[in-house]
């Protein structure tokens, strides 16, 4: 193979690809020893999934690992899953999967590029800095063909970037937009300088609302890297049972891939937790990026008013503010979050569907989409908790 050749190639497990050669694609910023742009792709992430038994046999989710080479050179990788159904996701597909099988179709097995239970924007088509564009194509192609090839429905990448959209569209892959909630870094000195930038009634209720739930009669502690020890996760297990047996009938994440984190990701990791009567009756994970804090997982063992709040969106806004992060992203769905400062922003995927008659069905569908979700983003953002311009502080 000559050094201009691209060679695609498909590793069934992280652990036959060097954590080096991966992180060079997925997080080149991160070479400095800086953080990464955020940590989900980077190899100790996908790699606790993998050795925790979150995915791979039994999941629903089967590694497929794409890469590109050239030579030697790893210069292009992507998280890329079988997928047997369309759990862990957060882009729904649920309709497009109930009509493609009531058409005669065989919707599942499908392929998708993405981090596993994470509704988290990132790059998803990772390539070296040197060969980015080259990365990407072969990237898209690859998956596309291998898609193809299995006689598979459709290709899906979700989460990614706006750019990742914009390069995928142009390849020929059908764009997606919906929406989540994100607090912005204003550059608040602290909480209060926040505050004063919201209208008075929206400012007295979060000031009501942490009053609240720091008054539940314990403290609210919030842990990173070293501070983080075996035993809160003995609690956050607990608590991310409770969570994951309502919301999803079984939790995706194994009780083994928080020992894991413990050793591998804990610096990666904000855990804030609330103690009552010496023992731990609440918690909320977060993800820390170079510049966004990720909230994840939130659960309790006990019910106070407003902790939830407390817990996931105004600590999380505090540790932003102290650390000089630009963002905050609050997970998938809940307008709840817009009283609490959170605005609506678009979220991007990318989607390939191999019958042709399917693919122009779902690809007039999306352009209405885009425009409900354009429309529903400018009335939320109009009714978000900020003043308006001139607006007298009452």
């Amino acid at each position: 193979m000559s050094e201009t050749t691209i060679e695609i190639r498909i590793i069934p497990t992280l652990s036959g690809i060097s954590a080096s050669q991966w992180d060079a694609c997925a997080c080149p910023e991160a070479a400095d020893g800086g953080r990464p742009n955020d940590p989900f792709t980077t190899h100790r992430f996908l790699d606790a999934l993998e050795a925790s038994g979150s995915v791979g046999p039994g999941t629903g989710w089967q590694p497929q690992y794409l890469t590109a080479w050239r030579g030697d050179l790893m210069i292009g990788a992507a998280p890329l899953y079988a997928k047997s159904h369309s759990q862990g996701e957060y882009i729904f597909d649920h309709n497009w999967s109930h009509a493609y099988e009531r058409a005669g179709g065989q919707y599942y097995p499908k392929l998708q590029i993405a981090v596993p239970f994470t509704p988290a924007t990132g790059r998803r088509l990772l390539a070296h800095p040197d060969h980015l564009e080259t990365a990407q194509a072969a990237l898209v192609q690859g998956a596309v063909q291998l898609t193809a090839e299995n006689e598979l429905s459709s290709l899906h990448i979700t989460f990614c970037t706006a750019e990742e959209a914009e390069a995928g569209r142009q390849m020929g892959l059908m764009h997606r937009v919906t929406q989540q909630f994100h607090w912005e870094n204003d550059g608040y000195a602290d909480f209060d300088d926040f505050l004063g930038n919201l209208s008075s009634r929206k400012r007295k209720n979060i000031r009501k609302e942490r009053a609240t739930a720091q008054g539940f009669g314990g403290r609210i502690i919030a842990l990173t890297g070293d501070q983080i020890e075996p035993e809160h996760w003995d609690a956050f297990w607990t608590f991310y049972q409770d969570t994951g047996a309502r919301k999803w009938g079984a939790p995706y994440l194994t009780r083994q891939f928080f020992d894991i984190a413990q050793d591998s990701l804990r610096d990666d990791i904000l855990l804030v937790l609330a103690e009552r009567d010496g023992r731990y009756v609440a918690g909320a994970l977060n993800f820390i990026g170079r510049d966004t804090l990720y909230g994840r997982y939130w659960g309790c063992s006990e019910d106070h008013p407003c902790l939830h709040f407390e817990a996931c969106y105004y600590q999380a806004i505090d540790f932003a503010i102290a650390h000089g992060l630009t963002r905050v992203e609050a997970g998938a769905q809940g307008d709840h979050k817009l009283a609490r400062g959170y605005l609506p922003v678009t979220t991007h995927s990318l989607h390939w569907v191999a019958d042709a008659g399917f693919a122009k069905a779902i690809e007039e569908y999306l352009c209405a989409e885009r425009n409900a979700v354009d429309q529903e983003i400018e009335v939320l953002t109009a009714y978000g908790p900020f003043r308006k311009t001139n607006e007298e502080d009452q």
